[in-house]
């Protein structure tokens, strides 16, 4: 991380110096020159480079940080998706190469998968870790929740794909995605947005900035509510986030962080697949009789202390502590409070390794969180009699080490690795029939985990816009308690682990930026949702073997100054390797393939045309029997747009322009037996949404 230089009040008047004395002999010759052989030399200004924050790399060096891994990586601008309609994580991250992102049902919740990570969640998800600038927004089981994040609030987003993100002491399958937001020094002072359309759909934001000679910080707040493209899928939320700095001197920086999430969302549930295509706009009758729901808070506090005695060096320390409040009625209602806390200290240093540049990122992370998880009878959406009670403790330690070492000017080496200890505690506060057999069950436990994750990779760097990677690597998750305690009784599971092989290409070139990547990872343990050979369920388990590979690819290709094609293309081959009762079935729950493409014509600032297509053109399965299929689909739209003066942009956002009948996301069961069962979610029809932006100049 470089260290920022700062226009103090000496070294302006230095600058003035330097720029008089250079001008003084041009000075003493016009003096001596007649009135009609004066010159008119040229404007030359001279601006000092705009103070930067220690703690927050700027996007440029965050891109450059990102090129320089030895696996898959993207970096998306904040102000690259602010052209449509901002509401779900999809909107935000549809363009990121490697990542699988599809809404339920137009809500805030998804399948989020990188990799075939975390296959069966289409909610509370589980195998990324998600950051908000570098601090875990996972709970310490390892869990997240998409209500916690705004994209409208983020400067940048970075994607590292399975073991790159060891630099963030993350080693699980997905890799980690940071959602890193702006500060005093990078936002407008004033930014104002309200964005509206179909189904009901509104939504605000209002940002606010400044800096100081010491001191900086940003504020948002944003809210939206829509009636939702189905019945009972009303949803509300409010977000806070703001962060603010100060500078104790040339080295060292302090920020603050803190979040406030109100979320409020009816839950339509699913349909069978002839009801989503015949009526797609209804809601699962038992959904509505039960007034299934997911209401959130959460309260969060962050703080990071950096320190760079150098350009090449920095030493940051990281804490955070969350409060976390979950109302959700569904087959019971659930009540869940849950605080976490962790520290992370981390050290980044660039030097000289026999001769040849050297990188050591390492450090050490330390989280712990407690639930008390509390289970009612669900009498209408209202909390009935007790049905179970539980709580819950999670524990991980993490230390982390990685260094990429330049063999040679084109040659790179990078080896790292990861050491975890996780535990999770369940004390059962209220004794309930259960698995055991007998009139009351303790369904306490009390489980470690424990392992190492390595990594080696290497880079060859073809010039200076194009390089070639490949590596292998481990990975570890502790399964969380949503797999442990998470159904209608307790299961006893392992860790999940896999080892991966990728080779790609990345290219940065000022008309053609490429990324691409091969991988296949064998995992042994998934946990995965399972039926026993005479089909009675299992609930989530640890699968045999299986084998995830695919192809990432991503572009963004400017042939002529007007025009700019952008994609996302996803190969997805997920299997069962050998297993006693799948064989080699492909695993369910995402397409084979998936594209997502954009083409943008803007001849200035003033208007731009982007028509777009989301598509994937196979079926895909609902159940690991491989009994029945969810269709394919081709989705089209189209964004108009531009800026009006320097302070106005607008949008006008399209969507499934031709109103089609899709399936946005299902379960993922272990056995559909051939039959339409209520496993689909449709997704939304078609729509137009309408924005605008004001910030001053």
């Amino acid at each position: 991380m470089s260290n920022p230089s700062f226009a103090t009040p000496r070294a302006s008047l230095r600058v003035v110096a330097v720029v008089a004395a250079a001008c003084l002999p041009a000075s003493l010759a016009l003096a001596t020159e007649t009135d009609d052989q004066v010159t008119t030399l040229e404007r030359v200004e001279v601006r000092a480079e705009p103070p930067h924050p220690i703690t927050v790399d700027s996007i440029a060096q965050a891109r450059r940080r990102l090129d320089e891994r030895a696996g898959g990586t993207a970096l998306v601008d904040g102000e690259a998706y602010r052209y449509g309609r901002v509401s779900t994580l999809a909107d935000a991250l549809g363009q990121a190469p490697g990542v699988f992102v599809q809404p339920r049902f137009g809500a805030e919740e998804a399948r989020l998968s990188i990799r075939g990570s975390g296959l069966q969640r289409t909610f509370h998800g589980r195998g990324i870790a998600l950051l908000q600038d570098g601090v875990p927004l996972n709970l310490a089981d390892g869990s997240f929740d998409f209500q916690a994040i705004e994209p409208l609030a983020a400067r940048y987003i970075e994607v590292y794909r399975g073991a790159n993100a060891l630099e963030h002491g993350a080693a699980m399958l997905g890799g980690a995605i940071d959602f890193v937001s702006p500060t005093g020094y990078d936002a407008p002072a004033t930014t104002l947005r309200i964005e509206g359309g179909s189904f009901g759909y509104r939504r605000a934001q209002a940002a606010f900035a400044g800096a100081g000679d010491r001191t900086d910080g940003y504020l948002s707040l944003s809210g939206l509510s829509q009636d939702g493209a189905r019945e009972h899928a009303r949803q509300q939320n409010v977000r806070l986030f703001g962060n603010a700095g100060y500078r104790f001197g040339e080295t060292i920086e302090g920020r603050a962080y803190v979040t406030h999430v109100d979320t409020r969302s009816e839950l339509p549930g699913n349909l069978t697949l002839a009801q989503a295509m015949d009526e797609p706009d209804a809601a699962n009758a038992g959904s509505v009789a039960l007034d299934q729901r997911r209401d959130y808070r959460l309260d969060r506090v962050a703080a990071r202390l950096a320190w760079t005695p150098s350009a090449t060096r920095s030493l940051s320390l990281s804490a955070w502590y969350a409060d976390k409040s979950l109302h959700h009625p569904i087959f019971q209602v659930l009540e869940q409070d849950s605080r976490d806390a962790g520290v992370d200290l981390r050290w980044r240093g660039e030097g000289s390794l026999g001769g040849h540049r050297n990188v050591l990122v390492a450090g050490v992370s330390l989280a712990r969180g407690d639930i008390d998880d509390q289970r009612f009878a669900n009498d209408g959406g209202q909390a009935g009699a007790p049905r179970n009670r539980f709580d819950q403790r999670a524990g991980n330690a993490a230390a982390y080490v990685e260094n990429q070492w330049w063999l040679a000017p084109r040659w790179v080496l990078a080896i790292g690795a990861q050491a975890l200890q996780s535990r999770r505690r369940s004390r059962d506060m209220l004794l309930t029939a259960g698995s055991c057999g007998l009139p009351l069950c303790d369904e306490g436990f009390d489980v470690s985990y424990s392992g190492a994750s390595p990594k080696l990779g290497v880079r060859w760097l073809l010039d200076d816009d194009m390089q070639l990677f490949a590596n292998a690597s481990r990975s570890l998750e502790p399964p969380s308690f949503g797999e442990l305690s998470g159904g209608p009784g307790v299961t006893q599971v392992d860790a999940q682990r896999a080892t991966t092989a990728e080779v790609g290409l990345r290219v940065r070139r000022r008309a053609l930026s490429l990324d691409a990547a091969l991988y296949r990872a064998r995992i042994d343990g998934e946990l995965l949702a399972l039926d026993d050979a005479d089909g009675n369920p299992l609930g989530t388990v640890n699968a045999g073997r299986t084998r995830h590979q695919g192809l990432e690819l991503g572009l963004a290709w400017t042939p002529l100054p007007a025009w700019t094609l952008s994609l996302n293309y996803l190969r997805n081959d997920f299997r069962f390797d050998g297993d006693p009762v799948h064989g080699d079935n492909r695993l369910a729950g995402i397409p084979p393939q998936q594209l997502r493409a954009t083409l943008r014509w803007s001849p200035g600032e003033r208007f731009y045309l982007a028509p777009n297509l989301e598509w994937a053109p196979q079926d895909y399965f609902v159940d690991h029997a491989n009994t029945f299929q969810a269709p394919g689909y081709a989705l089209y739209g189209v964004r108009i747009g531009g800026r009006v003066g320097t302070r106005w942009s607008w949008f006008a956002d399209a969507r499934n322009l031709a109103d089609r009948r899709w399936v946005a996301s299902s379960n993922v069961v272990a056995d559909a037996h051939g039959l339409d069962a209520t496993n689909f979610l449709p997704g939304d029809g078609r729509a137009l949404y309408l924005g605008m932006e004001w910030h001053p100049e």
